[in-house]
């Protein structure tokens, strides 16, 4: 599984387990079914791992070399670990046959779920759209390109009996050096400016309880969407483990997230996010799913 550090659930503090423990950390000692608080005022448990109920999450914009391809190793993955799975494929306003290839899914597997935005949302919209959606107690998000092998996550899974969210970190990452430069210099600006200290801020490979993803006062359209879900989960007090994943080439379709109109969104939405964790409690932001997406989790 490569490397892991483990952050605690009030102080999230770091501890480097992989390279000789020379962080720090202040251990809450909770283990099981532990309970937090939520914004809303009411008490959470973290899911359940047995029976596993899993919605796994894929934005896709322009995806038609790889949608088919990742969401059938979604569907064989998940099948394999969850009692209840579902596969929701987010077509982002794609301009090719992504759309009509995730339609062809659904219809020949019942797992799958499709939500059509007609106009691209960004990377952020199209994940909000994605969760509200879920119908699963835990969801798993990646990006629908195929960068990320999606059988790391049945070794992943047992970190979530002790931590309420699990953020992988690509051990080498495979883009190119531009990308791979941006990647690293967003980390450390999201960790100087809101003082997340995650190794790989962007890396979509994440598993979040799905009540939390629905809840959270997401506003992010962009890329800044990973540093929002992990900063507020940070203020509700859940636990963080970070593991290393394997992370491959892409095959096919063109990256979109290394341009300099995304970088420069995310950087504004950056700045609005602390704006608003230090204006105090965040106003709800209401569950994210409509009558149209679905029942919820």
């Amino acid at each position: 599984m490569g490397e892991t550090a483990e952050w605690s659930c009030d102080i999230w503090g770091i501890v480097d387990v992989g390279s000789g423990g020379s962080g720090w950390t202040y251990g809450c000692g909770l283990t099981g079914q532990r309970t937090v608080q939520s914004r809303g005022g009411a008490a959470k448990a973290r899911p359940a791992l047995e029976p596993l109920s899993l919605s796994i999450v894929l934005p896709c914009r322009n995806e038609e070399a790889n949608v088919e391809r990742v969401a059938r190793e979604a569907l064989k993955v998940g099948r394999r670990l969850a009692r209840h799975l579902q596969v929701v494929i987010v077509n982002d306003g794609s301009t090719d046959r992504t759309g009509a290839i995730a339609d062809e899914l659904a219809r020949a597997h019942p797992e799958v779920r499709v939500v059509h935005h007609e106009t691209g949302r960004g990377y952020g919209g199209a994940l909000r759209g994605g969760f509200g959606a879920a119908t699963g107690e835990w969801v798993f998000y990646t990006d629908g390109d195929g960068q990320f092998e999606m059988g790391q996550l049945e070794g992943v899974l047992p970190l979530l009996r002790e931590h309420d969210v699990v953020a992988g970190y690509r051990i080498k990452r495979e883009d190119p050096s531009h990308r791979r430069l941006f990647g690293w210099a967003w980390s450390r600006v999201v960790w100087v400016v809101l003082g997340l200290r995650v190794r790989d801020i962007d890396c979509a490979f994440k598993v979040l309880p799905c009540w939390f993803v629905q809840s959270a006062p997401l506003r992010a359209s962009g890329a800044m969407i990973s540093a929002e879900l992990l900063a507020h989960a940070k203020r509700q007090g859940l636990r963080l483990a970070q593991v290393g994943v394997h992370h491959r080439a892409r095959t096919g379709g063109r990256a979109t997230g290394g341009n300099w109109r995304v970088i420069a969104k995310a950087m504004r939405e950056l700045v609005g996010l602390r704006r608003e964790l230090r204006a105090g409690p965040p106003r709800s932001g209401g569950p994210l799913r409509n009558k149209e997406q679905g029942p919820g989790c």
